[in-house]
């Protein structure tokens, strides 16, 4: 299960409302049964004119299923989290057309710096010095992801405006919005990765629409297992756009690919977790450098200069 990019087909929709703290059990332990090419979460704050995020404000999350799941056994294990509620939160059945239709109603153009994600029906809104991103709308997720992806570009635009990277890689690449942003930014060759196989055909077909179709060097495999990633100093940034929990076991790999003057990009954690993210990466020897916040989800921008690395297996 991953925060950024859907099953290839939705049929079913469970919805409910709940904590933040909550939320976060919600996401890591649907992230440890599900297969992610079959389920996917997104978690959000709810907007409530408060302006300080908190653990007990409410939250939407929004669980999708590639098929029909077995709605007792999904209830019996989210019970313990959320309580007797579940027992009336009803699973929605969804018609592929009107999947279509939700994915472009929820789509809204994405602003960040030069950078503007959009999808099809809002060609119009491109302007002339736009980098534009076009998404296909049925592969794109809803405002979680566009809070941690606008958190992203915007770190991207920051660093862009210091220097420009000669080496990056995003490890996680979803739909391949990341990278494809950097690579038609600074006219180089951007290694993306996934666990998924549907991920990598998503991005390539997503480099092909947007006239850039040899910007990405896509590879299948969990983390930086593969060739193209697993280079000990080599990436002068990585994008890690994912969930707290991998974001933490990757901390040695990704600090081991980083060069030494890199800089890292994380995403795709509450805020509620960010110390421990942050915990994990400083044990490698990386600091704190900026964070954000964007519609309850965090962006760390980090570089060398945290405590000693601790000698850890390769995730």
């Amino acid at each position: 299960m991953r925060e950024g990019l859907l099953p290839s087909t939705v049929a079913t929709v469970l919805e409910l409302q709940t904590s933040g703290d909550k939320a976060r059990a919600l996401t890591e332990l649907l992230g440890e049964v599900f297969d992610p090419t079959e389920t996917a979460v997104s978690a959000f704050e709810v907007e409530s004119g408060v302006t300080t995020l908190s653990l007990n404000a409410p939250w939407k999350v929004e669980i999708y299923f590639a098929t029909h799941p077995d709605e007792e056994a999904v209830r019996d294990m989210l019970r313990p989290i959320v309580g007797d509620s579940i027992d009336a939160t009803p699973f929605t059945t969804v018609k592929q057309q009107d999947w279509v239709a939700a994915s472009l109603e929820g789509l809204q153009p994405v602003r960040a710096g030069r950078v503007l994600v959009h999808g099809s029906h809002d060609r119009a809104a491109v302007k002339v010095n736009d980098v534009a991103i076009e998404i296909a709308a049925a592969l794109a997720f809803g405002t979680g992801h566009h809070g941690t992806t606008a958190g992203c570009l915007l770190a991207l635009d920051a660093e862009l405006k210091k220097r420009r990277p000669r080496n990056a890689i995003d490890v996680g690449t979803g739909t391949g919005i990341l990278a494809l942003a950097l690579a038609k930014q600074v006219k180089r060759k951007v290694v993306a990765g996934d666990i998924d196989a549907v991920a990598s055909e998503v991005s390539a077909h997503n480099a092909r629409v947007n006239h850039a179709p040899q910007a990405l060097d896509l590879y299948v495999a969990p983390g930086l297992r593969h060739a193209k990633a697993n280079r000990p100093r080599h990436f002068d940034l990585i994008f890690a756009n994912i969930l707290a929990g991998p974001l933490r076991k990757l901390a040695p790999a990704i600090a081991r690919a980083l060069s030494d003057d890199g800089t890292v990009i994380l995403s795709g954690l509450l805020e509620m977790d960010v110390a421990g993210v942050v915990s994990a990466y400083r044990h490698q020897g990386l600091a704190l450098a900026k964070r954000t916040s964007r519609e309850g989800w965090a962006t760390l921008v980090m570089k060398r200069g945290g405590a000693a690395a601790r000698p850890r297996r390769l995730p």
